[in-house]
């Protein structure tokens, strides 16, 4: 698979964002050319996208990665109902020669020199909830007229953590690859079973392990608990349904298993440092788009 290679030590600089959701089911993206980087990150449904005589199909849960390049266009193939954050960015002209003059290196993230760092050019979010987040608070950013020395941080911040999350759940992390298989099968367990009051001893009892050697296995691959995992899962689905839905926070708290939205307040407080009002709060301001 083809990669995108940044320069490691430098800041990015923001040009445009927003979220994107199609009026209907026959949309097609529209046909434009491309004079800077765009990130795509996929909400719901599937994006067919065209560019540089090669077709994208890109769902919910997946990004794209599409670089700057003479004479290409990028436009819809196929229609769908879809929605997704998108992010446009570039580099001096200087990093851009610098990167592209490495077109030996592999595509797995981290694989690189250490002035340069590459991104596949399209695949699965390991935590989308997290990327939607940080895309969300660029965007509110934006609207309350921050400086462009901020935007441009928070554009590379979005950037660095799609490469983070992939750099850590590559198999060729050798610091990863000890225990991942147990790890994906919980977080896939963790997921499926997110509205859910789940306990430890659900997981163990899945899996055929006891409880507490799950636990001691999973807290020394992860570095915490597998109760504190669960928690902090809870959480990062309900900072993602805060930002990107109108749901109250009753139907949040109800939706991840708690009892009451009392209990879920306090416990995401515990976590976060805010309550979910106020973290609903902090970035209120999203840059919609209807086309």
């Amino acid at each position: 698979m083809k990669s995108c290679f940044f320069p490691s030590g430098k800041i990015m600089t923001y040009n445009l964002t927003g979220k994107f959701m199609a009026p209907s089911d026959t949309w097609q993206h529209a046909r434009f050319d491309l004079t800077d980087f765009e990130l795509f990150v996929m909400t719901e449904g599937t994006l067919y996208i065209s560019y540089a005589e090669e077709n994208f199909q890109v769902s919910n849960g997946e990004y794209l990665l599409l670089p700057p390049k003479a004479n290409a266009w990028r436009q819809g193939f196929q229609p769908a109902y879809c929605e997704f954050y998108w992010l446009h960015f570039s580099y001096e002209p200087s990093d851009k020669a610098q990167a592209s003059s490495l077109p030996s290196l592999p595509a797995f993230p981290g694989a690189c020199q250490e002035s340069v760092f590459s991104i596949p050019q399209q695949g699965k979010i390991p935590k989308p909830e997290k990327m939607v987040i940080l895309m969300k608070q660029l965007q509110d950013s934006v609207k309350n007229n921050y400086p462009k020395l901020a935007l441009n941080a928070m554009a590379t911040c979005v950037l660095t953590e799609l490469y983070s999350q992939l750099y850590l759940h590559s198999p060729e992390n050798t610091s990863f690859r000890s225990g991942k298989q147990i790890y994906s099968d919980i977080l896939d367990y963790v997921k499926l079973h997110i509205s859910e009051n789940i306990k430890v001893t659900d997981i163990a009892a899945h899996f055929g392990y006891n409880a507490k050697y799950l636990s001691h296995l999973f807290a020394e691959f992860t570095g915490i608990s597998l109760k504190q995992f669960i928690l902090n899962q809870k959480m990062d689905t309900a900072s993602f349904m805060l930002t990107d839905s109108n749901q109250s926070i009753g139907d949040i708290a109800r939706a991840l298993g708690f009892s009451d939205s009392h209990n879920f307040s306090r416990a995401y407080k515990r976590v976060t440092g805010l309550t979910p009002s106020e973290y609903r709060n902090t970035f209120d301001k999203r840059l919609l788009y209807h086309v």
